[in-house]
């Protein structure tokens, strides 16, 4: 029996591997994948940092919430969405009733350590030097995982054993 649409949310902070593992897991089940963050800047033919420093956040959730709204029909399909996809306009309501939901949970400092790698790219922190960095981290990771945690599957995403992820989503959307 098909679980729901078919359809996998990949959900965690940023820098926790979300596109990474969403591109492998898609490539192992043969289905398509969708990068939330891309679909947004294709909508919106701005990057991410534009839409927020010309447009601000709540602009931005409004457009995040619509477009992850509008993917709903692709059926085999795995959507990596952006660290506060979830925390925002029902947005977890949403992903949980219309496909599987699965966190990559990673701690402060292995996010951190990720994170001060790319700062540039991503406008919440891109401004932080690295003990503000952690305190955003341990701060907004704090604040979302009510949300992260109401996931169907939650997996830890340091050494992400692909194989076996895919093993445990076969089993969930097979049941």
């Amino acid at each position: 029996m098909k679980t729901r649409n078919q359809i996998i949310y990949i959900v965690g902070f940023m820098g926790s591997g979300k596109t990474t593992a969403g591109k492998k897991l898609a490539s192992l089940l043969g289905w398509s994948f969708v990068d939330l963050d891309k679909k947004i800047e294709e909508h919106e033919g701005k990057s991410i940092p534009e839409i927020f420093s010309q447009n601000g956040e709540d602009y931005f959730r409004k457009i995040e919430s619509y477009l992850l709204r509008n993917l709903k029909t692709k059926s085999d399909t795995v959507i990596s969405t952006g660290g506060g996809t979830p925390c925002y306009s029902d947005n977890m309501d949403f992903m949980l009733g219309n496909g599987l939901t699965l966190y990559l949970r990673l701690t402060p400092g292995e996010l951190k350590s990720r994170l001060s790698e790319s700062k540039g790219e991503r406008p919440l922190i891109k401004d932080l030097d690295q003990k503000e960095l952690l305190s955003f981290i341990e701060q907004r990771l704090s604040d979302r995982e009510k949300w992260y945690e109401r996931c169907d599957i939650t997996i830890k995403g340091i050494d992400l054993d692909i194989n076996l992820l895919c093993s445990i989503v076969k089993s969930r959307i097979n049941s």
